[in-house]
């Protein structure tokens, strides 16, 4: 009996053993989340209902700021504006050319491999240098499009001068570098179509455009999925190339929201309440847009 105890101790010390190592293997990576994300968000939603320089002492104003950002000032909802648009055409874009030459570079050839590669390649660029780069050729004055525009006897455009297309240029950018990191994710999820599934329509002679509609786009639903709410979330928290190329401008033609927020909190007089205001609804858009897509689209999302 005494031998038939101890080993049953055992096995209780070894199952809260067993129990305890999963929690203790998720620990370091828990206590960094909690450190690094869950704390900087919580205090971002304090600090929005304070009156805070960096400087002087914390005082409660309460929903003041928030007040100052939809009622009093009209700079906050040109930045939402902007941002909108901005987000909107990154997505429409990136989401429509990823499947366009998905589905024409879907072939293995060593011409479509080249292609895939040099299409990849931006994405490996920083964003940072990319934005340079292509500021050099938005150049009004020394660019390589007004350059090509002058050589057809075109009339030149100042690009990113111009508040009419400033934002959509900056747009246009953010496509092209991160297309080929959409194209492969699409690629990828058209090639894992089952073959039969496709063969059985080819033996229907079903029409391509039905064919893609009633097959493919099912079947890669959930990868366009994941594409569109990481696009939206990253396209909403724009900043580098922004900054880089514009800077806002012309006037406040590109000004986006993570801008606004950068320049109310370290330059316009270090308003950090204000900016963490601005920062707490920036968050409850995303969290509302996220939402959204599950709630809404979610449901659409065809999982084999």
């Amino acid at each position: 009996m005494e031998k038939k105890e101890i080993v049953q101790n055992k096995k209780k010390k070894k199952d809260r053993g067993a129990g305890a190592a999963p929690y203790l293997m998720i620990g370091p990576a828990m206590a960094l989340l909690m450190v690094f994300v869950f704390y900087p968000l919580v205090n971002l939603v304090y600090l929005s209902f304070y009156d805070y320089n960096l400087i002087g002492k914390k005082k409660f104003i309460g929903l003041k700021n928030y007040n100052t950002l939809f009622f009093v000032k009209t700079d906050f909802l040109n930045a939402l504006e902007n941002t909108a648009v901005y987000t909107g055409t990154v997505v429409f874009f990136s989401l429509l050319l990823a499947i366009l030459f998905a589905m024409w570079l879907e072939r293995d050839s060593r011409f479509n491999r080249f292609l895939q590669k040099s299409m990849f390649t931006p994405y490996l660029i920083s964003m940072v240098s990319c934005a340079y780069i292509w500021s050099w050729i938005y150049n009004d004055d020394s660019g390589i499009l007004n350059a090509m525009l002058a050589l057809f006897h075109l009339p030149l455009s100042r690009w990113l001068k111009d508040s009419q297309i400033a934002l959509f240029c900056v747009a246009a950018v953010a496509v092209w570098k991160s297309l080929g990191y959409y194209l492969i994710i699409v690629m990828a999820s058209i090639r894992s179509i089952p073959a039969e599934i496709l063969e059985a329509a080819s033996l229907d002679n079903t029409p391509p455009v039905r064919k893609f509609f009633k097959i493919t786009l099912p079947m890669i639903s959930p990868q366009l999925f994941f594409l569109l709410i990481t696009i939206t979330i990253s396209s909403f928290k724009v900043f580098d190339m922004v900054q880089v190329m514009t800077n806002g401008g012309p006037g406040n033609a590109t000004d986006v929201l993570v801008t606004y927020i950068y320049r109310y909190a370290f330059e316009m007089n270090a308003k950090v309440g204000y900016a963490s205001a601005a920062g707490t609804v920036l968050l409850v858009i995303l969290m509302i847009l996220t939402f959204i897509y599950f709630r809404l689209l979610g449901r659409k999302v065809y999982y084999q």
